[in-house]
This record gives structure tokens, C-alpha cells and sequence, in this order.
């Protein structure tokens, strides 16, 4: 399994788009600072993670986010959503995997 998943910075208005096949040790490695990308803006907070069935499918759309068009899709359907959701539901931090 692939997945293409975004994360919100704690110190930031900066949403981090991204993709791995192995998303618990990547998730670790951003929040460890080991990720050069990232490490300025920690910590960072899973919002959203979708499973694809190839890498290419995963990358496909992790690129796809990066677009102008991606974006406003992923800005208005995928991140309020989760940002709604985890407020109605009282979340805070990670969830577990």
C-alpha cells in the first residue's frame, strides 16, 4: 500500500503534502526533524492520508495537490474537512496507527 497524505504545521499557516509507502516511519522521520523540508516548521500533525494500490498512483496525486487546482481541491474537500472534523470531535495531536 501507498499513501499520499498532508500535514499541518503547529508553528504555521503551512500545509505539507507528501508520499510514502511506509507512513508511520515517515510520519516519525518529519517529526524528528530528519526531513529537511519540514524540519523547520515542527511539529506537524497528520490531517489527512489516503491509500493508493501503486507508488505512481500515490505520487500521481501527491502531485496533483501541489497545483494550483489541487490545492483549492485539497484545501476545500480534504484539510477543512479533517480540520472540521478533529474540531467537532475535540482531537488533538496525532492518531495512532
Amino acid at each position: 500500500m501507498y499513501y499520499c497524505y498532508i500535514l499541518s504545521s503547529s508553528k504555521s499557516p503551512i500545509f505539507y503534502f507528501g508520499s510514502t509507502n511506509n507512513l508511520k516511519e515517515r510520519l516519525r522521520l518529519h517529526s524528528e526533524g530528519k526531513i529537511k523540508a519540514t524540519k523547520p516548521r515542527r511539529p506537524w500533525r497528520l490531517i489527512w492520508c489516503g491509500g493508493f494500490e501503486t507508488e505512481k498512483q500515490a505520487r500521481d496525486f501527491e502531485r496533483y495537490l501541489k497545483t494550483g487546482s489541487g490545492k483549492a481541491f485539497a484545501y476545500k474537500r480534504l484539510v477543512s474537512v479533517a480540520l472540521e472534523k478533529d474540531h467537532e470531535d475535540g482531537r488533538r495531536g496525532n492518531p495512532k496507527f
